[in-house]
């Protein structure tokens, strides 16, 4: 991982020598519905992130006001990366950045897996240096949050990488089953715990574990959702990134319902015909990310709706033959309970003027600031007390952690 800004590289670090075999292209087209359904041709046999998967992408364009363009890089005239970006201005700035802003995590590129493994420090040098030179209309390219890896897959922007991303991102190891997960955890403490929460929300009108299957469904669970991490965030004082794309969201899982594989899906924990805890969770392949989960403060919250939830998902996730059950960015208690793998991401971040080069150095100091205090415990609990007290105090909210 390069802690550095990538513009400090001179114009000479950045060229291919003179003769040498390279021959990549790179180029930012507008992605509309023809790049589109090329897109979707490309990724359905290549690994991506699951905000490059072409349901996330075509859901986003359907809602989002934001231009779209598509990355795409050639390699001996044969397609084998394709990164899907939306144009915004943030700060007097012009930036394209991967789909889907904040709620883009575990980003990974569409592309060919023989492209990462075979990729030369002179191809880097090359991509590097047609992305700063291309015609694209902007200050800088920024794609944060990115996966080292996909099923055992590198991702080849990892060459680019900026700076470490300041969360890390926990799952959990499936490859053996959910006894060998519960083994790991604890089996007596868990099941104990798990047989006491059944018995209190069988007392309080029955449980099921419900999963959105149509799209009233849909609409259902993902209002249950926003209402719940909506009070969440108030009480927290931070700032709801979800109020804006309540549309997405609808459109994401109501085209997923479509798709053979079903790739975005709702589940939730209902009590006494009263829905405690939503999940929205991403599958891809053999992983199952859970992107998003809130739960409702009420009288069974001492129950641990979410906790008893996360063990049915999890469970459900072994059954069907996943390998890995990733809870995404973030590092809180109640992932770490269940959580035997941590990995981090990247940032990349390519100035194409002066201005987008003083913008990437402040994104990567504030980036090295923000690892800093969250790895420090201690200072890490003060500032989430002092964002509560604020947010108590005068109503306003603070930015969200990603």
């Amino acid at each position: 991982m390069v802690d550095a800004v990538l513009a400090g590289h001179s114009g000479a670090d950045m060229q291919v020598q003179a003769g040498s075999p390279v021959d990549v292209t790179l180029a930012f087209t507008p992605a509309g519905s023809a790049v589109l359904e090329r897109y979707r041709a490309f990724a359905a046999a290549v690994p991506k992130g699951p905000a490059q998967h072409p349901v996330w992408v075509e859901a986003w364009g359907a809602t989002s006001s934001s231009r779209l363009v598509m990355m795409e890089i050639s390699h001996r005239g044969a397609v084998v990366l394709m990164m899907p970006l939306e144009i915004i201005r943030r700060r007097g700035l012009t930036i394209a950045r991967a789909i889907g802003g904040t709620h883009a995590n575990g980003n990974f590129p569409a592309s060919d897996p023989s492209f990462a493994r075979n990729l030369s420090a002179e191809l880097t040098h090359e991509i590097d240096r047609s992305i700063r030179r291309s015609d694209l209309d902007a200050d800088l390219v920024l794609v944060e949050r990115q996966a080292h890896e996909i099923g055992g897959h590198a991702n080849p922007l990892a060459a680019l990488a900026s700076t470490e991303s300041p969360n890390v991102a926990l799952a959990v190891d499936l490859n053996n089953g959910f006894g060998a997960v519960l083994d790991r955890v604890g089996r007596k403490r868990r099941l104990k715990k798990h047989r006491a929460q059944t018995r209190k929300l069988e007392a309080a009108g029955g449980f099921g574990h419900r999963e959105a299957k149509t799209e009233a469904e849909v609409e259902a669970l993902l209002a249950a959702f926003l209402q719940q991490k909506g009070e969440r965030f108030r009480k927290l004082g931070i700032e709801n990134v979800f109020t804006d794309h309540q549309r997405f969201f609808e459109q994401l899982f109501k085209r997923s319902l479509a798709e053979a594989e079903t790739p975005f899906r709702l589940h939730a924990l209902e009590v006494g015909d009263k829905l405690r805890a939503v999940t929205g969770s991403s599958h891809l392949g053999d992983r199952v990310i859970c992107e998003f989960s809130s739960i409702a403060e009420d009288e069974l919250l001492q129950v641990s709706p979410g906790d008893f939830l996360s063990f049915l998902n999890i469970e459900a996730a072994a059954d069907q033959g996943a390998t890995v059950y990733d809870f995404s960015v973030g590092d809180e208690p109640y992932k770490r309970g269940w959580c035997d793998l941590v990995s981090t991401q990247f940032d990349v971040a390519v100035p194409l003027t002066l201005r987008g080069r003083a913008y990437a150095a402040l994104l990567i100091a504030a980036s090295r600031a923000k690892r800093q205090v969250k790895s420090n415990e201690r200072l890490w609990s003060m500032v989430k007390r002092l964002r509560r007290s604020k947010a108590a105090a005068s109503g306003a909210t603070a930015e969200a952690d990603d």
